[in-house]
């Protein structure tokens, strides 16, 4: 345990600074990253920069969302920022379970046939490795977690269909 917390500090510290970008997505009504990181200050417990934005994996996310990679070694990880209501599509991560470390905000996951579950700061997920699952944002709140993975050749993500939109709003405001 000592270790796995050593290399997310020693991944915190290489992070470095906060990027902002200009991008087309801002004029399409998503917030601004200046506006995000007002948000996430307001949620007191975020210490990771902000990253750019995501558009390598926009496709496979509601909403808006922004992505600083922080990896050391043989772990990846992963500080991930979504803005209010935006949410991972349901997606299988194979070749390694993923730890979900709730920074930030307030969410939700959901493991395939099960009930959502709430994300508060302080909370740990471990989602196993070959479940389907999603995860992101409540929809009146900026979320941040960290995204803990093994760093591998054998490590892969398998992007599914959205989640249910009708079942997402059955989420608790």
């Amino acid at each position: 345990m000592k270790r796995f917390f050593g290399v997310i500090m020693a991944a915190v510290i290489a992070g470095g600074s906060v990027m902002f970008a200009q991008t087309k997505t801002e004029t399409s009504g998503y917030p601004s990253e200046k506006s995000v990181m007002k948000d996430l200050k307001k949620e007191k417990g975020t210490i990771f920069p902000l990253g750019g934005p995501n558009v390598n994996y926009e496709k496979y996310f509601t909403g808006r969302s922004f992505h600083k990679s922080m990896a050391a070694d043989s772990i990846s990880v992963s500080n991930v920022t979504f803005t209010k209501g935006a949410h991972t599509f349901w997606h299988v991560h194979h070749g390694s379970c993923q730890i979900l470390v709730m920074e930030a905000g307030r969410g939700f996951y959901q493991i395939w046939g099960e009930k959502p579950v709430e994300l508060k700061p302080g909370v740990v997920a471990t989602i196993p490795e070959g479940v389907k699952h999603w995860h992101g944002a409540a929809s009146n709140a900026t979320m941040q977690h960290l995204s803990v993975m093994q760093k591998n050749p054998d490590v892969s993500t398998e992007w599914l269909e959205e989640v249910d939109p009708a079942e997402y709003a059955k989420l608790g405001k």
